[in-house]
């Protein structure tokens, strides 16, 4: 194996592929022109070319593509969420995630795995309850399952944990995950093809405003001017709209995980506790993929904590105890931007011509098929879709809120 990975690496037969096409130079003007150049960047801007013909795009990622938020998430793609506005756009991504490969010809490594979320409590369990009724109304499966059916579903869990046995649980068996980076590479590779510019290692450093639109941006690369901005900056929301003179709704806190070295497959099914504010699920390669929620203070920073890791490695020791002997891989954090109702911003912000895709929290992953394609639509007809019509950022002057705060055990 190794001297046949030698010899294909040196052999002039099989030059390397070149899919994301390199940096262009930066021109002066653009139709649209993308802030952040992750999953919903890349995804915004194949839908514009794809679906509404809007190819004179420029995409700037500060880093390089996918090294944001979406290189550090734990990949779950799910729809179990307590608000039936959220339900149906979260659904509608599930939907899309479903076909996705085979739409950008991209191998996403694509896997329903269902989830299971733990009740430890009366009041939990009733919680999780008003949830399942409701993903049942919105026409997803959902559904209350007993200590027996765990069992069933995941033989080496402990139900039985010291002070806080599990009293039922909430499966969601259409939940699934997909290789994040995958995601990002296809939506962008496709993108790329259809005219969409990619504009790596280009960061912007300042807007001008006149009146009610963004005139001007101001790069590390140069001015560039477009008809419409978008920002998809996860964490950096805050910082970002603060260059267009917009105070927006949101905190921003780390969200750390981490990852033991691989083992034999054991779990298919995501797992969560809503006592141990923690999750397992194991990914395609073996490893035991483990978070919980956010960190308690607001830090733009994505360092891990050895207390953290401690509190992880406790939790989810308690429901797995034979993994004590497993070796952590690796930790990471990424940033969340939270907003007060645990739901994101999307639509058109205060100024004419910038639109927002922000304050997703931990659900943005979830959430990067069905943004692209609607924020697409609604960039090129001027008109909110429906199916974002809730999320829109005056919904915070008229306080009908999308409250999803109790829509997890822990943030993912």
């Amino acid at each position: 194996m190794v001297f046949a990975l030698l010899k294909y690496g040196f052999s002039r037969r099989y030059p390397e592929r070149d899919e994301i096409p390199r940096t262009p130079d930066l021109q002066s003007h653009y139709d649209v022109v993308i802030i952040g150049g992750g999953g919903h960047g890349a995804s915004l801007a194949y839908h514009l070319a794809k679906h509404h013909g809007i190819t004179n795009v420029a995409i700037l990622e500060k880093g390089y593509l996918g090294g944001g938020n979406t290189a550090r998430n734990t990949t779950v793609i799910r729809s179990n969420y307590t608000d039936q506005r959220s339900i149906r756009f979260y659904a509608n991504a599930l939907r899309l995630y479903e076909s996705l490969a085979n739409e950008l010809d991209y191998n996403m490594m694509y896997s329903r795995r269902g989830q299971l979320t733990l009740s430890h409590s009366d009041g939990v369990s009733r919680s999780l309850r008003l949830r399942a009724d409701a993903g049942v109304f919105c026409g997803e499966a959902n559904e209350i399952v007993d200590r027996q059916q765990i069992r069933s579903l995941v033989p080496s869990l402990n139900v039985d944990i010291k002070g806080m046995p599990i009293l039922c649980g909430l499966w969601h068996p259409s939940a699934a995950i997909a290789r994040h980076d995958a995601v990002v590479w296809g939506y962008a590779i496709r993108a790329c093809e259809r005219g969409v510019e990619l504009h790596q290692r280009t960061e912007v450093l300042g807007m001008e405003v006149s009146g009610d639109r963004v005139t001007r941006l101001r790069t590390n690369r140069g001015d560039v001017s477009a008809g419409t901005v978008v920002q998809c900056v996860a964490g950096y929301s805050s910082v970002v709209a603060k260059m267009a003179g917009l105070k927006l709704p949101i905190r921003s806190y780390p969200l750390q995980a981490m990852v033991t070295h691989p083992v034999k497959p054991f779990l298919d099914p995501m797992v969560s506790s809503t006592a141990l504010h923690c999750y397992v699920s194991q990914s395609a390669r073996g490893e035991l993929v483990i978070g919980g929620g956010s960190d308690p203070y607001e830090l733009y920073n994505t360092r891990s904590t050895l207390e953290l890791k401690e509190s992880l490695a406790a939790s989810a020791l308690e429901m797995f105890p034979f993994i004590g002997e497993l070796k952590i891989l690796r930790q990471w954090a990424g940033i969340t931007d939270m907003t007060p109702d645990y739901s994101p911003i999307m639509g058109q912000g205060p100024l004419s011509n910038y639109w927002l895709d922000a304050g997703w929290g931990t659900w943005g992953f979830k959430a990067t098929p069905a943004s692209g394609f609607f924020l697409a639509k609604a960039i090129s007809e001027n008109r909110i879709p429906d199916e974002i019509r809730p999320f829109q950022l005056s919904r915070f002057h008229s306080f009908d809120l999308v409250n999803e705060m109790g829509a997890t055990a822990a943030s993912h």
